[in-house]
């Protein structure tokens, strides 16, 4: 790691997540789905890093306005159903590489084991829509 920078406001955490993304959309699994789903990557950017601050930092404009779950069923309905947990794992990597290059410290590792858990979530509750 060896970086001190800490994320204490939205300028860190919409370089976090512009800085994330880049490496998403360059990724050979993830590209070709973030790339086919999102028409402006722009709002889209915005949106994440709406959601990332009310996660990190409890301030911004996402408070009460994101529920994950439907969103990523609609994008595993939209690949006909083959996300599957290498995604998942690929997209945590990425994630925990671009904030170990980029950020230190206690919201950093936050950002980390919120991301995991949330993946876990995500994953689980695909895989449980696909039964009905």
């Amino acid at each position: 790691m060896g970086n001190d920078k800490q994320i204490v406001g939205r300028a860190e955490v919409s370089h976090l997540v512009r800085s994330f993304y880049s490496k998403v959309r360059q990724h050979e699994r993830l590209g070709p789905i973030f790339n086919s789903i999102v028409d402006d990557w722009e709002v889209h950017l915005e949106r994440l890093t709406d959601f990332w601050e009310m996660v990190l930092l409890n301030t911004g404009p996402g408070a009460g306005k994101f529920n994950p779950v439907p969103v990523h069923k609609e994008v595993d309905r939209a690949v006909h159903h083959e996300l599957d947990q290498a995604h998942f794992g690929n997209w945590l990597e990425l994630w925990f590489r671009t904030i170990d290059e980029n950020f230190d410290g206690e919201t950093a590792a936050y950002a980390k084991e919120h991301a995991r858990k949330m993946a876990h979530i995500l994953f689980f509750r695909i895989m449980e829509g696909r039964k009905i």
